[in-house]
């Protein structure tokens, strides 16, 4: 069980936070802010999905990478690659050449190319939890992997045609992207 430590600046963080400075940035600037936008969710809905397995510092290494290869994660531009992007995305290195996650983004692409806009946002903020209801985490061991609203969400996204999703990755998505707040109580970021 591990509390906030401290960084070469003195401040408290999450100690997931402090092993390479990729993860000190997005720690100190993304992780848990806020983020708003059909195609800003997509982005991060993608990008949780191919973490699956693996290390979020592979994602993150090679994010610039993967909105190069899905037209920065345009919902509308996505929706229409063609059986030749497909071939492009499995030869391209830059991201993470795996067929069923490649497979899920461009028909999750589809499906959300016929929604309503702001329909994908309004969604997914609706499973945010009261943040008054929530304690702030102490220990790493108090933030949980998977809650109510991250199978609830999971399985609306499902219900609704959305591919490779789950709890666990429902709930990674809801902490990257501001729906609850897991940095711990003493971490510096916290309420940011």
């Amino acid at each position: 069980m591990s509390g906030a430590e401290p960084a070469e600046d003195g401040d408290l963080r999450c100690p997931w936070g402090l092993s390479t400075e990729d993860y000190l940035v997005y720690h100190d600037t993304e992780w848990g802010k806020p983020v708003h936008g059909d195609d800003a969710l997509f982005e991060r809905l993608c990008l949780e999905a191919f973490q699956s397995g693996l290390s979020w510092l592979t994602i993150l290494r090679r994010r610039e990478g993967f909105r190069r290869a899905f037209a920065g994660f345009s919902i509308s531009a996505v929706a229409e690659f063609t059986d030749a992007d497909k071939e492009r995305l499995l030869a391209d290195a830059g991201i993470i050449r795996n067929r069923a996650k490649i497979d899920a983004t461009l028909a999750n692409a589809e499906v959300l190319a016929g929604w309503a806009p702001g329909e994908l946002d309004a969604l997914v903020w609706s499973y945010a939890p009261d943040p008054a209801a929530r304690p702030a985490p102490r220990t790493t061991a108090d933030v949980p992997a998977v809650t109510p609203e991250s199978t609830a969400l999971a399985k609306d996204l499902k219900k609704r045609s959305i591919r490779f999703v789950g709890p666990t990755t429902a709930y990674a998505l809801m902490q990257a992207c501001g729906l609850v707040d897991d940095h711990l109580a003493d971490c510096v970021a916290r309420g940011r």
